[in-house]
């Protein structure tokens, strides 16, 4: 990866030499959970869908003996208790002090731009106590574009942002309003930081309706499911005038 893609990194300082944060990165492409990791001076953990763990055969032994041994930690996604299970699982590896890996939208980008994020994200900053840091991935579309099982040569570039501190919202946990404006404060960093369009729907739905027309996008089908075992464009509203 270092060879074929000569990565670089800007402003790693802004990462903890010690205790837990989470790390809110985009996502444009599969390789983002390489890139990233590989950049952090510190190990960073993953919460990952079991599904990566429960192969069957050689390949799902390799598989899973992979993603065990680069930090990644199964989750069941199935289910809303599935979710609060995953969540509380975030915090627990966030009180053991532990650089925790979120990509707030979900899922990946269906087409480069910055979606709408999810709560979750804010809810563990909240219940842990800990600071957020966004990171903006440049250059992973390229090295393994949507769509394509094969990686190319390209320049990758990690560019970490400043932390955002929630302490002033302690003991707000839960509160579903004040969740969402940490959200879209989360997602206004990812959005300066990145330079990425904001559309303000969840990339999961723009994937849906982008199926529905009967456009491919790789690895969903219309509903969000899997094809294996929109919105005005806008700043996010907590940070509209």
């Amino acid at each position: 990866m270092r060879l074929f893609c000569r990565p670089r990194v800007e402003g790693v300082e802004h990462v903890p030499e010690s205790g837990a944060a989470i790390l809110v990165s985009n996502h444009v492409a599969v390789a983002d959970s390489f890139f990233m990791p590989l950049m952090m001076p510190r190990r960073v953990t993953f919460l990952a869908k079991r599904e990566y763990f429960t192969g069957t055969g050689i390949k799902g032994k390799l598989q899973k003996y992979f993603f065990s041994g680069v930090g990644q930690v199964p989750i069941d996604r199935s289910s809303g208790a599935a979710a609060q299970a995953a969540l509380d699982t975030g915090v627990r590896l966030l009180q053991e002090g532990k650089l925790l890996g979120v990509y707030p939208e979900g899922t990946r980008s269906p087409d480069g731009r910055l979606y709408k994020g999810k709560t979750g994200v804010a809810r563990m900053a909240l219940e842990a106590d800990v600071q957020v840091i966004p990171i903006a991935m440049f250059g992973t579309d390229k090295v393994n574009p949507i769509g394509s099982k094969m990686w190319y040569p390209h320049k990758v570039t990690v560019k970490v942002g400043e932390p955002l501190d929630f302490s002033r919202y302690e003991g707000l946990a839960g509160d579903r309003f004040v969740e969402r404006s940490i959200t879209d404060e989360i997602m206004y960093a990812l959005m300066e930081l990145s330079g990425q369009e904001y559309v303000d729907i969840y990339a999961s739905k723009a994937k849906d309706d982008l199926a529905a027309e009967g456009k491919h996008v790789a690895g969903w089908t219309v509903q969000g499911r899997s094809e294996k075992p929109g919105g005005a464009d806008r700043v996010p509203r907590s940070q509209a005038g």
